[in-house]
């Protein structure tokens, strides 16, 4: 089998703890073996062996990173919902692996490969990036509250990090069809080579042509076929120009050639239409390959229609603001939408409330009926809060069974009673979970501004005291802040 490097090292992976970066590296090579199945038919065996590693790997990086929590932020929410997290990726593992065994090996292996770019990318620059930050500001002496709390506005500052991933794995599938484009031209067994550039190029989903040093199109995959909607006899022998037409607008043609004549390799946005005269727009890669002679002897291009880009960057925008469970809004949107609700407040010379929500009962029903039915409660609590509140409020899931409430547009202090009121009688509403009744109940503290004037970290640390007020008085009820709690 040949080696192929589907998903490389990025830099911007490395959290600072080693250990868990060398982890990271490994479930890395566990993707790139799983490339290996991709581009060559396997064996059954062959791919229950990768799963095995994939377990074994998982166990031994998850219980590092839970060792981590467990020394820096011993009994913490967050320490409990990693350890949850980290029991749901070993269930998917193993339903991943009994698919396998029905399905053909490449469909199967294609998903795993799929869906472990895509934890990854998360599983880093979420969770453990996050842990990180909190690991690194304790060591320094910030005590663990605070150190989550500038953790979370660090990490704000990483979306960037998401396209530039992507954009990564893009730029390899360039290199790699450029690759063996010189492959073909440097060996006199160009058959060979030919099938595996075939191999590649015919099953990626992006458009991909080949042309001479006249730019005459002499080789193109069935996607660009596709995208373009032209028959073959239409493209072959064509002026690439003439059927990508963005390539010969100015400034953009002299830009284009300078490139290749210095770096022998441009990528930008370029404009097109199909043959039905629809407009598309793609991210173009255009590499030179040069001969023996040095001369530019053939072009490689790939197009991606930046569509489907955005709405992969869309999706893990998503993610990186949103409770994975709930689908709610997390910690990182939360603080930023109170900063907008407080800037609205003040402009309107209004008041907002923040509120800490905790679940009474909550633990007895992951420990009875099992996390499956944990997680059932969490999302019809979820639901319930989003029916009760107003369009323009704001709900966030912020720990295991704790949610922050954002009421804003409040023209009176006590505004915020009546919706807490009928929060309180909706969530206490029994559900039928696997034929067993289940109610709980919520402990609510509130803090309202500008009658607290503090920073947005501060807002919801005060409410959080408050709630903890409200479950001391008897649970099921709501407690306002006051500099005394």
């Amino acid at each position: 089998m040949h080696s192929i490097e589907i998903f490389p090292w990025n830099k911007n992976f490395e959290t600072g703890l080693s250990v868990i970066d060398e982890q990271h590296k490994k479930l890395v090579q566990i993707i790139n073996v799983l490339a290996v199945h991709l581009s060559n038919p396997s064996e059954q065996t062959a791919i229950n062996e990768v799963f095995d590693e994939l377990a074994e790997y998982a166990a031994y990086h998850f219980e590092t990173e839970e060792a981590v929590w467990h020394k820096f932020l011993p009994e913490d929410p967050l320490e409990e919902e990693h350890k949850h997290t980290h029991e749901s990726f070993a269930d998917d593992i193993e339903n991943l692996k009994q698919q396998a065994q029905d399905e053909k090996s490449f469909e199967a292996v294609e998903h795993v490969l799929r869906f472990l770019i895509k934890y990854l990318v998360f599983h880093i620059l979420e969770g453990d990036m996050y842990m990180a930050k909190v690991v690194e500001a304790v060591q320094s002496g910030i005590n663990p509250r605070n150190a989550k709390e500038k953790a979370n506005r660090e990490m704000r500052q990483h979306t960037s990090v998401l396209v530039e991933t992507i954009l990564s794995m893009y730029e390899k599938l360039t290199t790699m069809t450029l690759h063996l484009t010189r492959e073909i031209d440097s060996r006199k067994k160009a058959e060979i080579k030919l099938r595996l550039a075939s191999n590649v190029v015919e099953n990626t989903l992006d458009a991909i042509c080949i042309t001479n040093s006249d730019k005459k199109i002499i080789e193109a995959n069935p996607a660009f076929y596709q995208t373009t909607q032209f028959e073959p006899e239409e493209v072959i022998g064509r002026n690439i120009g003439e059927l990508k037409h963005g390539l010969y607008e100015e400034p953009l043609t002299s830009q284009i050639e300078k490139s290749l004549l210095t770096d022998e390799h441009w990528s930008g946005i370029v404009s097109s239409r199909k043959k039905d005269g629809e407009v598309m727009v793609e991210w173009l890669s255009l590499s030179a390959v040069k001969n023996d002679d040095d001369n530019h002897h053939h072009y490689v291009a790939v197009f991606s229609e930046i569509t489907h880009l955005a709405d992969r960057l869309s999706d893990m925008e998503h993610l990186a603001y949103h409770d994975a469970l709930t689908g709610l809004p997390n910690r990182i949107l939360l603080a930023d939408r109170i900063e907008i609700a407080i800037a609205n407040a003040d402009r309107k010379k209004e008041f907002l409330a923040v509120c800490y929500v905790d679940l009474d009962g909550f633990k007895p029903v992951n420990d009875q009926l099992g996390h499956e039915a944990g997680d059932e409660v969490l999302k019809t609590i979820a639901q319930r809060l989003l029916k009760v509140l107003r369009s323009n409020d704001t709900v966030a899931r912020v720990g295991g069974d704790e949610f922050v409430l954002l009421l804003g547009d409040l023209k009176k202090m006590d505004d915020y009673q009546e919706l807490l009121d009928r929060v309180l009688i909706e969530v206490a509403k029994p559900m039928q979970l696997n034929n067993n009744a289940v109610t709980v109940t919520a402990s609510i503290g509130v803090t309202i501004y500008p009658q607290d004037k503090s920073l947005v970290d501060d807002l919801i640390q005060h409410a959080d005291r408050a709630m903890y007020q409200a479950k001391q008085a008897g649970k099921s009820l709501y407690v306002l802040y006051h500099l005394d709690i």
